[in-house]
């Protein structure tokens, strides 16, 4: 596996960057991910984007969840050459169940001179007043939102330091049809970056 520069290996500087976090369980990363990630920075203010892939929960179930480091590898091979990306396992180190605004204070703590924003599907913006001290994350950093197929923005109210991606292409690719597809012995390696179908395929995930 290759040595992975994440965040938390990250040199210090002193440069300022706008940089989009963008969680998921990447399980399997695949081109609906990152068209949405390349959309992001080349439309909205973020400089760069990191993938943060979320570390399996021990109070829950495996199921169909690779290993931490195996999605990790999924991420890094599919952004590996372009510097607008980068594949994070910040959480992996961090107290489990993870928290956003734990993790954004880690990361704010690491690197002062960043500034960063959340990106969520418009799915998770509806319960975000549920998250762990939400009112922080809202006042402190910006979140930017992507569309569903289905969800009306001009049903959410907008607040400060939300940005809603309007224009943002409606992705309908899920990581579940992708493990279903593979389970059934369909051909879906144009639904995966490269690079990740390789690695998939030499150690027949999902089969």
């Amino acid at each position: 596996m290759n040595n992975l520069v994440t965040d938390i290996l990250a040199p210090k500087t002193n440069l300022q960057l706008k940089i989009g976090l963008y969680f998921g369980s990447y399980n399997p990363i695949h081109i609906g991910h990152l068209a949405i990630a390349n959309y992001m920075v080349e439309y909205t203010d973020i400089d760069q984007l990191w993938f943060v892939v979320s570390p399996h929960n021990p109070l829950k179930k495996k199921n169909n969840l690779l290993d931490d480091y195996q999605r990790l590898e999924l991420v890094h091979r599919a952004v590996e050459g372009d510097d607008r990306f980068r594949a994070s396992n910040i959480e992996f180190s961090l107290p489990k169940p993870s928290y956003t605004v734990d993790t954004l204070a880690y990361l704010k703590e690491q690197h002062p001179n960043y500034h960063f924003k959340i990106l969520m599907g418009s799915d998770n913006l509806e319960n975000f007043h549920k998250w762990k001290n939400y009112e922080t994350i809202l006042g402190n950093y910006g979140i930017i939102v992507y569309p569903r197929p289905g969800f009306d923005p001009d049903k959410v109210l907008v607040e400060k330091n939300i940005t809603m991606a309007k224009d943002a292409p409606l992705m309908e690719i899920s990581s579940s049809f992708i493990r279903k597809a593979i389970k059934e012995g369909k051909d879906v390696r144009h639904f995966l970056p490269q690079k990740s179908w390789e690695y998939l395929e030499e150690m027949n995930f999902y089969r």
